[in-house]
């Protein structure tokens, strides 16, 4: 099988245009992912070669975390930090929460997933604002 060059210089366009992680394309039986980076390179961020908006936000959030245990986003969406838009939020800083406790939702194609928490702990730090998406791995909250 040939790769076709311009195809993914086209699509690494528009991850550029359209500010995008990453982005696919399938056609009868060829699939092409091209992404900006993975998730290793969230928690490494000296490996991030281009630095758009959503990377900078990313990187900061890792600056700012200091010790603790941090509970990670299971999928790509958006976060949302109550059930619904005006009900009580499922956590706050301060907040003693147990393992498996929801501490978040996720939104996938259409799909509300709770995000339950890892392990029993305090928490220390919320990192992610109410509506925002979030990537793979990404550090949703930190626990004491």
């Amino acid at each position: 099988m040939k790769i076709d060059k311009k195809i993914i210089k086209e699509l690494n366009e528009y991850l550029e245009e359209f500010n995008l992680t990453e982005i696919e394309i399938t056609e009868k039986d060829t699939k092409i992912k091209v992404s900006k980076y993975t998730r290793s390179n969230i928690n490494q961020p000296s490996m991030v070669a281009n630095n758009s908006p959503n990377e900078k936000n990313i990187l900061e959030n890792n600056k700012s975390i200091k010790n603790g245990i941090e509970v990670t986003s299971p999928i790509i969406g958006t976060a949302y930090h109550a059930p619904e838009p005006g009900a009580k939020k499922f956590i706050e800083v301060g907040k003693k929460i147990k393992k498996g406790d929801t501490i978040m939702i996720v939104e996938a194609m259409k799909t509300m997933n709770h995000v339950p928490s890892s392990s029993d702990g305090i928490v220390k730090e919320i990192c992610i604002d109410d509506g925002q998406p979030v990537e793979f791995g990404q550090t949703l909250i930190v626990l004491e």
